[in-house]
């Protein structure tokens, strides 16, 4: 199982620009009530939906807590995932077990009939969730412990 420690920021994107003279990697300033933070948009970044990423644009950024970053403000981190938010909804990514329940326990979650699961390139996906990073977008939650939701939809990070 994939060892993350995913953390995620919630916010309008400020700007994107070029990062270190490198034309394939980007630097996102997202602000929030919290300030500036600075994403690392790289390769590796999965850009959920691949949307171009601009001005004006709420998101969620999602960063390693676990990774090295430096001691600067505002804080950048290295962008793992990066998408378009509804104001409406929350996202969440982590790994999930075999009862559908969060690794942190802060989520679990009751598949329905219109819950859309596919991978990250679209397609659908018709395997076990436990175990695999998921990204997954909600918009409501029960008041139990931990909270329950049926998402509208799975995107699962093969």
């Amino acid at each position: 199982m994939p060892s993350f420690n995913l953390v995620p920021v919630n916010g309008v994107i400020q700007s994107v620009t070029e990062f270190n003279n490198n034309c394939c990697m980007l630097m996102t300033a997202v602000r929030n009530s919290d300030g500036i933070t600075n994403f690392v948009v790289s390769p590796d970044t999965y850009v959920i939906g691949e949307v171009r990423l601009r001005a004006g644009m709420n998101v969620t950024a999602f960063y390693d807590a676990d990774l090295p970053v430096p001691l600067i403000f505002p804080p950048q981190y290295q962008a793992m995932f990066i998408g378009r938010r509804n104001p409406q909804e929350t996202v969440y990514a982590g790994v999930f077990d075999d009862n559908l329940e969060a690794l942190d326990g802060s989520l679990k979650l009751n598949i329905g009939r219109s819950t859309q699961i596919v991978t990250s390139n679209g397609q659908p996906f018709n395997c076990p969730l436990s175990g695999q990073t998921l990204i997954v977008y909600y918009s409501a939650t029960t008041r139990s412990i931990p909270p329950q939701t049926t998402p509208r939809k799975i995107i699962v990070i093969c």
